[in-house]
């Protein structure tokens, strides 16, 4: 990087961090908070305290620790920050909340919430930390506003393990999803705008949280379990009538059993699905066949043998993949909506993924080495700040690019990734693809067409 390059970004990083000083109240914090977001950002095989600071501050290896282990700075109020300038990024009402949960892989008991659980990076159980996220994100922009850990039961009765940990008093024990809700709550109190919120099954399956959403006027798409019951939309109950003998009946039955999701459609798919592309891979559109119907999810008042009587018509998607993969979706949606708004609902959940592998493999999200509660959701912070920033640049510091005729009539796939190369730049234009078979499900707008590369501060 030249110089005058490199003179350009430490401004628009002290720029960007100007609002979160002014939010820490002490000139030590406001001191060593800059140093540790730029060993963030620079090139460095490990993000963990000690390499960092020898990058940034060498010698000083102590005090960077102390920053964000154990100084009681704020954490409140710079998340604040975050969900202001997250909102001013990519906030709106074509903006999508995705619900989720990522997770540390960590050796050992002494670190705070590490326990053997399903550890999504390596695809099967082991010694982790699992952190509840919420992201927001506006077409292929996201940007991280909330990392909680999720605590076990194992932590919340082992008194001693907490105390050492520094997991604060008032912290019970409570499932990802009440954890999703409450971050929910935080984020409209502060003001983050967003018209939809996404979510994979293990947030789909619990009625309680799919209530919750209605309850708070929340428009919302979930993965759901392939075991889901569900009613037809024409359903009715009705208390049977008394038989000569016995007691009267209490509980009203439904006219019509309920029947799990994956018997709802054929298999091979038939000619109710639609092949739709969402949007442009590594080898070429990403495709599915999609198909829908209204059902009448089986969530409602429990009726005798613990059986659910039908709830809110909703609806059911089912996407089948290349792979002959199915998975299944609820919507909130009215029953006016397409099947391409539905589709471009649940796809648009992959935008947090993308996410958590950037704050892992450029961030270091996952190279905390300490053990305390504070340590861990500082750092956490720390690395959404960061990551909020390279966004910033993404999104605010170029030009849009201007829209095709297609792009403008919303059926055009997501703008392809721009060159960031001399040598890519001066290539010779490429040849005009042939159009594609599948239809293309509508772009969700972004503040400016922007590419969305990888985030790598080193180049």
């Amino acid at each position: 990087m030249a110089d005058g390059e490199a003179e350009a970004w430490v401004s628009q990083l002290d720029a960007w961090l100007a609002p979160f000083l002014a939010a820490l109240p002490r000139a030590e914090q406001r001191r060593w908070a800059p140093l540790y977001v730029q060993g963030l950002l620079l090139p460095g095989e490990r993000k963990s305290v000690e390499p960092m600071a020898a990058r940034v501050c060498p010698g000083q290896v102590q005090q960077l620790h102390h920053f964000v282990s154990a100084s009681p700075w704020p954490h409140d109020r710079l998340e604040r920050v975050l969900a202001e300038q997250a909102d001013r990024l990519v906030g709106g009402p074509d903006a999508v909340l995705v619900v989720d949960d990522t997770a540390l892989v960590k050796q050992g008991r002494h670190s705070v919430g590490v326990q053997r659980q399903y550890c999504g990076q390596l695809g099967k159980r082991a010694n982790c930390q699992a952190l509840v996220s919420l992201t927001l994100a506006r077409g292929e922009v996201p940007v991280p506003v909330g990392l909680r850990l999720f605590l076990p039961d194992t932590w919340v009765k082992d008194a001693e393990r907490r105390r050492a940990a520094g997991v604060p008093d008032d912290v019970t024990g409570r499932p990802k999803w009440r954890i999703a809700l409450d971050e929910i709550s935080r984020l409209r109190d502060q003001g983050v705008r967003f018209g939809c919120v996404l979510g994979d099954a293990e947030y789909g399956k619990v009625a309680k949280f799919r209530h919750a959403l209605d309850d708070a006027g929340l428009l919302w798409a979930l993965g759901i379990p392939p075991n889901q019951k569900v009613f037809a939309p024409g359903v009715t109950t009705a208390v049977p009538p008394r038989k000569p003998r016995g007691r009267p009946r209490k509980h009203p039955v439904p006219s019509e059993p309920s029947a799990p999701v994956s018997s709802l459609f054929a298999d091979p798919p038939d000619a109710a699905f639609r092949t739709l592309s969402w949007r442009r891979g590594t080898k070429g559109p990403l495709r599915a066949a999609f198909a829908a119907r209204r059902v009448r999810v089986a969530d409602g008042p429990e009726a005798a043998g613990a059986q659910h009587l039908p709830g809110e018509e909703r609806w059911l998607m089912c996407e089948h993949r290349t792979t002959g993969e199915r998975k299944f979706h609820l919507a909130s949606h009215p029953a006016s909506a397409c099947l391409e708004q539905l589709a471009a609902a649940i796809k648009a959940r992959w935008s947090c993924e993308q996410a958590h592998q950037q704050l892992k493999e450029e961030l270091g999200l996952d190279h905390y080495e300490g053990r305390s509660w504070r340590g861990l959701h500082h750092h956490a912070l720390l690395c959404q700040i960061t990551h909020a920033f390279l966004q910033s640049l993404r999104v605010g510091e170029k030009k849009p690019a201007r829209a095709r005729p297609s792009q403008r009539h919303g059926t055009a796939t997501s703008a392809r990734p721009a060159a960031t190369t001399d040598a890519a730049r001066s290539a010779p234009p490429r040849r005009p693809r042939p159009a594609e078979p599948p239809r293309t499900l509508p772009t969700l707008r972004t503040p400016h067409a922007v590419a969305y590369a990888a985030l790598n501060m080193a180049e």
